[in-house]
């Protein structure tokens, strides 16, 4: 399975893709496209559109994996960002590939095991992870990585795609709402729920016993 991470940026948009045969992750490639010195922000965001399109093209990915914008203090950053991750989610869908968002927490939560990790440490465990002879060069091109390493991680609970049987989700109760972030539907019980004892059914407080 092939991944294509995407870390958007008005300046610099780091990607990076990552196959794993479902016991290690190698990495494809990765690097950053920045923006030309005197470009106007149209011209930044056609080249990322086009940068981005042939490279998906090149990696044939299954998905492509966008970092979403969880908050900024800085309305017109988020803006000028919000504008990059379009061109890529375009790019993306333009190419086929089905896309999905993660926060940058939940991104460092399954690359690094805390969610307020910092670069370095993403840096860190990327080169671990994909056993590189050293990290990234760009913190945008680590990140790229760690967000496509990310949803490997995520995918086994997810449902996103059985390479054998080609069946997406079935039987896991996994929904999209439209953002690309999958939960669960909860009209269908989670299979690792225990079965309840219908003899301890307690329909009033004045039932309830601890359990011993």
């Amino acid at each position: 399975m092939r991944v294509f991470g995407i870390d958007p940026g008005s300046e610099r948009t780091g990607y990076g893709c990552v196959e794993t045969d479902g016991r290690r992750h190698r990495m494809v490639m990765c690097g950053a496209i920045a923006a030309a010195a005197g470009d106007s922000f149209p011209l930044r965001l056609a080249r990322i559109h086009r940068e981005l399109a042939v490279l998906i093209s090149q990696c044939r990915p299954e998905c492509v994996v966008v970092e979403n914008l969880f908050y900024s203090n800085n309305a017109r950053s988020a803006l000028k960002l919000g504008h990059a991750r379009g061109v890529a989610i375009l790019a993306a869908v333009e190419a086929g590939c089905e896309v999905v968002e993660y926060t940058p927490a939940e991104v460092k939560r399954a690359v690094v095991g805390y969610g307020r990790a910092d670069k370095r440490q993403v840096q860190q465990m990327v080169k671990l992870l994909l056993g590189l002879d050293s990290p990234p060069s760009t913190h945008d091109a680590a990140d790229a990585l760690a967000v496509a390493i990310c949803h490997l991680h995520s995918a086994p609970s997810s449902g996103i795609r059985d390479q054998g049987s080609g069946i997406t989700g079935q039987g896991s109760g996994i929904r999209d709402q439209g953002s690309g972030i999958r939960s669960r539907d909860p009209r269908i019980p989670d299979p690792r729920s225990p079965i309840p004892d219908p003899k301890r059914q307690i329909k009033s407080w004045r039932q309830y016993r601890p359990a011993r």
